[in-house]
């Protein structure tokens, strides 16, 4: 009776200790309100507070729609794979949408400067290097959609970042082709072989140009895949070119956290 006694004990102790460990390895969340000039943006921040020491961070630029809760949960997913994600605001507080023509309007009005393109990235690249889990040196950016584009705009322009990952992004040069030597990141871009906004021509076009500008970028083509296809809401914008693939979206995640261990290490 004595030795089932501490057995059990012991068996407590340990789910306690587990509980314990469950509750200090919950994720950490935290809206972040900052400025680009007069224009007032809100990030969100994501990281896990059990893991110790500082690590990499990475900026999570969101749809064409806006910062919503998509956006957030990429953030989330990095902060659960061991990162400090900073799920930035590159419209404005507020402006968020699930109507094409008012995505279309943000997006216009938010990258018709280049100028303010760039500081509204750098401001939130700031706050995230300014976050005390962050090791500043290392840092990477990824974007969907609207935000793939952006992220891989900044990589052209040689934005001091280690890696750069766009998922169903605009591959076109809007700003310029990267020039040669130009682009620092490592880049990834993950498209699908059935997006009508993303033609191979664009895909093939893309690669030609970072070979020729020398960079390290990889390109995989999901062949069944539409454009949108990590958004479990992208069939409710009502337009046939979206759709969200389960598969894809786990394929490309797993891809993602590969790319960012080569280049961060383990």
């Amino acid at each position: 009776m004595k030795r089932m006694t501490l057995a059990a004990i012991g068996g407590l102790f340990a789910l306690v200790t587990l509980c314990r460990g469950s509750a200090l390895a919950a994720v950490k969340t935290q809206e972040i309100e900052y400025k680009q000039g007069d224009t007032t943006m809100v990030g969100f921040l994501a990281y896990d507070d059990a893991v110790k020491g500082k690590r990499p961070g990475v900026i999570v630029v969101h749809e064409w729609w806006g910062h919503n809760q998509h956006a957030r949960n990429q953030a989330l997913r990095l902060a659960k794979a061991g990162y400090v994600a900073f799920s930035l605001d590159m419209y404005g507080k507020g402006k968020v949408t699930t109507h094409p023509a008012d995505a279309k309007k943000f997006t216009e009005e938010a990258t018709k400067d280049p100028k303010v393109v760039a500081a509204r990235f750098n401001a939130a690249i700031d706050k995230l290097k300014a976050q005390p889990q962050v090791d500043s040196t290392k840092i990477a950016a990824i974007g969907y959609c609207f935000g793939g584009a952006i992220v891989l705009g900044m990589a052209r322009s040689g934005a001091d970042l280690d890696a750069v990952a766009s998922f169903h992004g605009d591959l076109t040069p809007h700003s310029g082709k990267a020039a040669k030597g130009k682009v620092k990141a490592r880049i990834l871009v993950q498209t699908g072989g059935a997006d009508p906004f993303i033609p191979k021509a664009q895909v093939d076009a893309f690669k030609e140009e970072m070979k020729a500008a020398g960079a390290k970028a990889e390109v995989i083509t999901y062949p069944t895949a539409k454009h949108s296809f990590t958004n479990p809401d992208a069939s409710k914008a009502g337009m046939k070119e979206l759709a969200y693939d389960a598969a894809v979206d786990k394929k490309s995640w797993d891809q993602l956290m590969t790319f960012f261990k080569s280049v961060f290490g383990a």
